[in-house]
């Protein structure tokens, strides 16, 4: 789709004419020839960025400026000015503008100008969105999440952002693993340093090597000159290596060395390069069962696990549900005052959800646009097209059941079944092995 501008001018004439040029560059433009116009456009339509004279009729280009950027201070401006006012222009600057442009200005300059503040525009909506992200999760602003299970763990992950100690992050994929590792990083020493996220699985396994520890000039066909690796990138900031349970069993050793010696050898040199990096691992594999398995090294596991942080599936903290729908109503937007009826919170609670947050918000996200009025009613949710958004293969007796009592009987009869391994009965119960401890400490099981 393409960017919106919106363009203030009073002069009709280069209002055309600057319109002409900016919708042959691929720019949907929209137009007002006055002040006032333009406000009112601005709060109804909030574009991509703005063009606007600063010598407007009714209304000082000024105090356009600034009650644009009261609304929506991200949105960037550039200002139009006659030579011999850059004293203006530059008071513009100062009150948030990107840009300033000089009568006459030729076309490629305005064109030049406006993509480069569409991306300085996009970067910034992209740091506000990830900020506003964090804080959701680290409960600031009010948003404190309503399960004890993740109240316990967002507290466990303040006090060891605060070390310098390895995590690795367990869970199911879409539990926000990668989010958790970024509260981490922000609340660390290292919060003014760069965070590189590194996923396993994206990079070809031919060049993973390459684009973890970096590689000399002529080490293989392709590399013409040096090139810096993640760990490099990440010197005295923080390394996130999502997916480490895919990582090659050959590269494990490697990793474990960097650990180790907090060195690394790019790709055909001899000689090792020292690195500072925080490391943060995550998977949604039970590494216990690869390590039995031959797929991982046990030495590698207690490298990366000194602090492990199970993230529970969005199923397993319901309490949190109707604040994240309401949080992800609010991030998309879309205009109007919309609402989720009882009906509708009740089906999100009842669901399963196997994709966890990812999944709520692809459904939030598809409710908005789909949505025929302000509210947003449980057949809008379309997830009565699931099979187990109401299929269960458990029946609750009609005078209920003691669910700490259930949960504890399950456990007793997989470490029956395991033959009292541990490592085992996680399997049956298909959770992570830490977890399964951390039951048996919290019930007294023996």
């Amino acid at each position: 789709m393409a960017e919106t501008i919106l363009l203030i001018d009073d002069d009709r004439s280069l209002l055309r004419v600057t319109e002409y040029n900016l919708s042959q560059s691929g720019f949907r433009v929209i137009t007002a020839d006055s002040g006032t116009e333009g406000l009112d456009l601005f709060e109804q339509s909030l574009p991509d960025m703005v063009i606007t004279d600063l010598q407007l009729g009714d209304m000082n280009g000024l105090e356009l400026l600034d009650g644009m950027k009261e609304m929506a201070p991200a949105i960037p401006v550039i200002v139009i000015t006659a030579f011999g006012s850059i004293k203006i222009a530059v008071e513009a600057m100062q009150r948030g503008a990107f840009h300033f442009l000089t009568k006459p200005f030729d076309r490629d300059v305005l064109r030049q100008s406006c993509r480069r503040a569409l991306e300085v525009g996009a970067l910034q909506t992209q740091k506000d969105l990830l900020v506003e992200e964090v804080n959701r999760l680290s409960g600031v602003h009010g948003m404190e999440t309503a399960s004890s299970t993740m109240a316990e763990l967002l507290s466990t992950a303040v006090k060891a952002a605060e070390s310098e100690a390895a995590i690795l992050i367990t869970g199911e994929s879409g539990t926000g693993k990668e989010l958790l590792a970024r509260l981490i990083h922000q609340r660390s020493s290292r919060k003014d340093k760069v965070m590189v996220s590194v996923n396993c699985v994206a990079l070809p396994p031919d060049l993973i090597e390459s684009e973890l520890f970096g590689h000399i000039k002529g080490a293989f066909t392709g590399a013409t000159g040096h090139r810096k690796g993640r760990f490099q990138a990440a010197d005295h900031g923080t390394l996130f290596l999502d997916e480490i349970g895919e990582m090659r069993f050959d590269l494990q050793a490697k990793l474990l060395r960097v650990l180790q010696e907090g060195e690394v050898e790019p790709v055909g040199s001899d000689r090792a390069e020292t690195v500072d990096v925080r490391l943060i691992a995550a998977t949604n594999k039970n590494l216990q069962e690869e390590i039995e398995q031959g797929r991982f090294r046990e030495d590698l596991y207690y490298r990366l696990c000194v602090i492990p942080l199970y993230l529970p599936p969005l199923r397993e903290r319901k309490e949190d549900i109707e604040a994240l729908a309401n949080h992800f109503m609010k991030k998309i937007g879309m205009g109007g005052d919309v609402s989720l009826t009882p009906e509708a919170v009740e089906l999100l609670k009842r669901y399963h959800w196997p994709g966890n947050i990812r999944e709520l918000q692809n459904v939030i996200e598809r409710s908005m646009i789909l949505r025929s009025s302000n509210e947003i009613r449980a057949k809008d949710l379309k997830l009565t097209d699931h099979a187990n958004a109401s299929r269960s293969r458990f029946l609750l007796p009609s005078d209920g059941l003691d669910l700490i009592e259930v949960e504890k009987d399950l456990i007793r009869q997989a470490l029956v079944k395991a033959g009292n391994n541990q490592s085992k009965a996680a399997r049956l119960l298909s959770i992570p092995r830490h977890v399964l401890l951390y039951r048996l400490e919290k019930y007294n099981l023996k």
